[in-house]
């Protein structure tokens, strides 16, 4: 399946990733916004600077300046696939976290507006002056902005990084997983289809139930589909346990300044075990439709071989059928879980 028409609300939750982004922004007083591929915002801002927003944006010249270093920063991010890190023109810290799909960009969260050390008031006022800002709230403003070390700036920049392509992966197989429970539905359909052309003409048995049997083979081959996608999903959801647990392990001895990480470390962790729970419940559906298919393709062997049985081996197919169907809707609601 082609990731090329892969939208980033296809495979995140827009309404999680808001909430994530919003606690960790607020842990981290770290400003933070995600945006699609071609800039759009499609979280709302977290945690923006009223030295950014209400000041150093206010104006045409200083807009101007913000969305080019946004626009770069963005270009670099995605030219490596991984988070870049930059001063901005205004003089304080950005980052550009690329959101990546199969070495394909579908997005990127943007974030910082803060410093790395004491501003230099000067430099400040000087570029207050130029973008037509005020210059004493200019400096009044920066005195509020938050000053982080840098390479607490590039952890927190890595931590969006992995966070959100873990998501975008986890969201792209359970993306493939409801087109393949789609897929399944209309075979189903054609199965039942078949079954009732069956029941009405018994003169056209062999040709029908050849076609019968065709579908009933591609339910068995997506449902083995369907497992491969499920172990994935589970590795992923593995891989994640272990970035919260170390994230929660590295915010316990880093103390005081570890706290925000720790918010973040659970969120993880409470992602990958909500995972890992529907994919166990889907395994288990994904079995008893392994299960109904053989008694399918049992039943219809019987069909083909035997027309003194032909009434009961129909019954017994649209039993198993019934069966599948409803296992199919189970997926179906399932998926949206994980």
């Amino acid at each position: 399946m082609s990731v090329q028409s892969i939208k980033l609300s296809d495979v995140i939750d827009l309404d999680f990733l808001q909430k994530f982004q919003d606690n960790f922004a607020k842990s981290l007083e770290m400003a933070s916004i995600t945006t699609d591929i071609n800039g759009n915002p499609v979280t709302n801002p977290s945690c923006f600077t009223e030295f950014c927003m209400d000041l150093t944006r206010s104006t045409k010249g200083g807009n101007k300046r913000c969305v080019e270093c946004d626009r770069r920063g963005g270009q670099q991010a995605s030219k490596t696939g991984r988070p870049y890190v930059y001063k901005c023109h205004a003089g304080l810290m950005d980052f550009a976290a690329p959101i990546m799909l199969e070495d394909k960009q579908i997005g990127s969260i943007l974030g910082g507006q803060i410093i790395p050390n004491e501003p230099d008031l000067d430099s400040f006022r000087q570029n207050a002056i130029e973008i037509g800002v005020d210059p004493d709230k200019y400096i009044q403003a920066v005195k509020k902005v938050r000053i982080v070390k840098e390479e607490n700036i590039n952890a927190a920049a890595e931590v969006l990084f992995i966070v959100a392509n873990t998501l975008s992966k986890i969201g792209y197989q359970q993306y493939k997983l409801n087109s393949m429970s789609s897929i399944l539905s209309d075979n189903l359909e054609h199965i039942s289809l078949g079954s009732e052309q069956l029941t009405i003409s018994a003169a056209d048995i062999n040709e029908n139930q050849k076609k019968l049997n065709n579908e009933i083979f591609n339910v068995k081959k997506l449902s083995e589909d369907i497992n491969q996608i499920l172990e994935l999903i589970n590795n992923i959801s593995s891989k994640t346990n272990m970035l919260g647990l170390n994230a929660a392990i590295e915010a316990s001895r880093a103390g005081e300044s570890g706290r925000g990480f720790s918010i973040v470390a659970n969120e993880i962790r409470k992602l990958s075990l909500s995972s890992k729970e529907t994919v166990s419940k889907i395994k288990e559906i994904t079995s008893h439709i392994q299960s109904s298919v053989d008694v399918a393709i049992k039943t219809s062997d019987t069909i083909l071989t035997s027309t003194e049985d032909q009434s009961a081996a129909i019954l017994a197919t649209s039993a198993s059928i019934e069966s599948i169907l409803h296992l199919s809707e189970d997926i179906n609601n399932l998926t949206n879980k994980i």
